[in-house]
């Protein structure tokens, strides 16, 4: 027999997938802005800090105790109020203990708590120990005297503090950092006498402007003694702003010529630095720098040592470039966002966080002395019924020994309330002794002025004004002082190009018939005679520097470069560009250029097109170099030839047909890429099936030499000579000598 069962979705709630999905992310949202990631501005704690804090005061881990195991306070700390992860809740606590993390430490802790090069290498939870540091009791002295609300913990069974009792504005005094969803939080550490001045300044000039208050905070103070390079006006506009960034540089030290770098940047570690300095050495782009040493140790936590190679390195430009390149100086974000005393998220700026918090400082003393006006009150109504007793003693043990009940006895008789017919009944024997009643009396006394002082303190804002000064110079005298983060404004960093860095020697770039290169020192290089592969020869070569860029051209007209200390020796063979560039098809490379980059050079195709150029043009960032000359149908590259004077040169060409033209170089454009102009007449046609061309071209100075090669034959022609082929820019020439009909090749001097 099988059975059905029937289901109904009476009393069950639907909701369009669009609505569940979107309030439980609000929810989630709400839940990490409000209760994980931002600080509440009274206390500057979040959650997570907060709970951890008073939890280990519940342990009566305060200053004068004894350590416990880090692990006890989180156990409590996760079993009572935060059930949540206990590695996430460690962390926390570890960084509240970290002297170069928190610039007024929190937790106090004994064992391997981390390091500023490696933070998290703080051994675990179970071997470390911690109790609360003195400062802590800035944010629990008040906690007990009525001052906070109190609300249930996660399973009702506690009551924990919604807030601290701050009597320092925590949140400027040690920063905070937090990622929540859709917002976040970047505060930085302040000093406190600053801070503490400022809110002095404010209490007694309510409509001082952050300008006047930026007279006091004059900055970030971080618990490192790196120096804050942002001119005093764009700080001045974070803290109008509540938003915007600043740059905190290393500090460093000349000691015999070495670099001693003493102090880093927040949060940055002193190992990272020196893999990223090596790394530069590595790549040879930093030939000043010959070492460098980690001489950090307990007395000198910062001390990274580097070694010039020479006493005539420019320490500075170097720094410069070091700042520029690697950590040694580092940008801070500050994004001001905070829960205010209304409960709701907001960026604001130094005057509006400072007031606020001045009203939650007022409202904490106002609710302390409310509190113990009432204790006052309570234990003076006391004394009064006990001073009654003293005065009746003998009716009063009559009522006691006699009466059934003698606490109706005793309120009717004396006119005493419930309370303080309690209090006696409740007083021992010892206390009923004669000398009690001057103890009364006197403790109703100060009792009485201690009243008095606290109603009138509560009855006026400038008695109650004066109070939380007076407080404000007692904490500061007490755990103020000095500023550590010098505020510096400094040139800003600049890289230098590698080039510069490089010395500066003669090279002789080589380039073979396969295009195979290499580089010799020196610029007397004899590269014909150089030893080539079987098969392969000399086909160009250019002097250049090793911190200049050597140019190579292709077949097809593009050019390419690279650094010139980046080629290898001529003591070998050489290597293959294509293993350093990517020419494109069966491109061959057909030319080297070298030398200062404003040298013009006179470029040209064999179809007589050509342009001035400078070699900066040249140059080519990128593997498959640049378009640079435009090449008629069947054209061919010639050689680029440089030009000694741009105004005064002459272009000469010559044909394959034997024929020469010269003209003034004036008359061809300064490009820096294309085809050109014609410079000298040839048909299309026959440049396309290669019947005429041009086989060589020079620039030749005004007062210039030409030499004209033509197999064994040579003949130089002198500047009257070559008056003979003057002719239009684009004509085709004069017929050369006979014999010369078959130039291979032209030199100038």
């Amino acid at each position: 027999m099988t059975t059905t069962t029937s289901y109904s979705s009476e009393g069950i709630e639907k909701l369009p997938l669009k609505e569940f999905t979107e309030k439980a992310y609000l929810d989630y949202s709400m839940y990490v802005i409000l209760d994980r990631a931002l600080p509440f501005i009274g206390d500057g704690l979040k959650p997570v800090q907060r709970r951890i804090v008073y939890a280990m005061s519940e342990l009566g881990l305060n200053a004068n105790a004894k350590f416990k195991k880090s692990a006890r306070t989180v156990g409590d700390v996760l079993g009572k109020f935060h059930p949540h992860g206990d590695s996430a809740c460690y962390e926390a606590m570890v960084l509240m203990a970290q002297a170069f993390s928190y610039r007024y430490p929190l937790v106090d802790g004994q064992g391997n708590w981390g390091s500023q090069d490696d933070p998290k290498s703080f051994a675990a939870m179970r071997y470390t120990e911690a109790k609360l540091t003195p400062y802590a009791q800035v944010l629990l002295k008040e906690l007990g005297q009525g001052t906070v609300d109190w609300t249930s913990n996660f399973d009702g069974t506690l009551k924990e503090p919604l807030t601290l009792p701050s009597r320092l504005p925590n949140l400027l005094l040690n920063g905070v950092s937090g990622i929540a969803v859709g917002m976040a939080t970047d505060i930085s550490p302040h000093n406190l006498n600053e801070v503490v001045s400022a809110c002095i300044h404010l209490l007694e000039n309510p409509k001082a402007t952050v300008a006047d208050l930026c007279e006091h905070v004059k900055g970030p103070d971080f618990p490192g003694e790196a120096e804050i390079i942002t001119p005093r006006e764009d700080l001045q506009k974070i803290y109008e702003t509540g938003n915007g960034t600043f740059k905190q540089r290393a500090a460093f030290v000349k000691e015999h010529g070495d670099i001693v770098i003493t102090a880093l940047p927040h949060q940055v570690s002193g190992a990272k630095i020196l893999e990223q300095i090596a790394a530069q050495m590595r790549a040879k782009k930093l030939p000043w720098l010959e070492d460098l040493r980690d001489e950090s140790d307990h007395e000198n936590p910062i001390r990274l040592v580097l070694v010039p190679r020479s006493n005539r390195v420019d320490t500075e430009r170097m720094m410069s470039h070091l700042f520029a390149t690697t950590d040694l100086e580092r940008s801070y974000r500050a994004n001001w966002n905070m829960i205010g005393l209304d409960g709701r998220p907001a960026v604001k700026n130094l005057r509006e966080m400072l007031k606020e918090w001045l009203e939650f400082r007022f409202n904490t003393v106002k609710r302390r002395l409310q509190y113990r006006l009432q204790k006052v009150l309570d234990r003076l109504h006391l004394l009064d019924g006990l001073l009654i007793a003293f005065l009746n003693l003998d009716e009063v043990i009559r009522i006691i020994r006699s009466e059934d009940e003698p606490k109706q006895v005793l309120m009717d008789t004396f006119s005493l309330t419930a309370v303080q017919a309690d209090y006696i009944l409740d007083t021992k024997l010892r206390q009923l002794a004669r000398l009690e009643e001057m103890k009364i009396r006197q403790e109703q006394s100060d009792l009485e002025e201690e009243r008095e002082w606290l109603e009138k303190t509560l009855g006026s804002n400038a008695r109650m004004k004066t109070l939380i000064k007076k407080e404000l110079k007692a904490d500061a005298d007490e755990f103020g002082d000095e500023r550590r983060s010098k505020l510096v404004e400094r040139e800003a960093a600049v890289a230098i190009d590698e080039t510069d860095m490089l010395p500066s020697e003669i090279l002789t770039i080589v380039l073979s018939q396969r295009g195979w290169v290499r580089a010799a020192k020196g610029g007397d290089i004899d590269a014909a005679a150089l030893n080539y592969k079987a098969g392969d020869g000399y086909l160009d070569s250019a002097i250049t520097r090793s911190n200049q860029q050597a140019v190579f051209l292709d077949s097809t007209g593009r050019s390419y470069s690279l650094g010139a200390h980046t080629l290898p020796s001529a003591r070998g063979q050489g290597e293959p560009l294509t293993g350093k560039l990517s020419p494109a098809g069966n491109a061959q490379f057909v030319a080297t250029l070298g030398g200062d980059a404003d040298q013009w050079y006179l470029i040209a195709s064999d179809a007589g097109y050509g342009f001035q150029i400078q070699l900066k043009d040249f140059l080519a960032n990128k593997k498959a170099g640049k378009a640079l000359l435009k090449l008629p149908k069947g054209a061919q590259v010639l050689k680029p030839r440089k030009i000694v004077d741009p105004e005064a040169d002459a272009v000469v060409a010559i044909t394959n047909e034997g024929r020469m033209l010269k003209f003034p170089l004036t008359e061809l454009p300064a490009l820096s890429r294309g085809k050109g102009n014609k410079i000298i007449g040839i048909p299309g046609k026959r440049v396309e099936s290669r019947e005429e061309y041009v086989v060589a071209i020079a620039a030749v100075p005004a007062n210039g030499k030409l030499t004209i090669f033509s197999g064994k034959r040579h003949m130089t022609l002198k500047p009257s000579d070559l008056e003979h082929f003057v002719g239009e820019r684009g004509r085709r020439g004069s017929k050369l000598p006979r014999g010369f009909q078959r130039v291979e090749k032209v030199t100038v001097e």
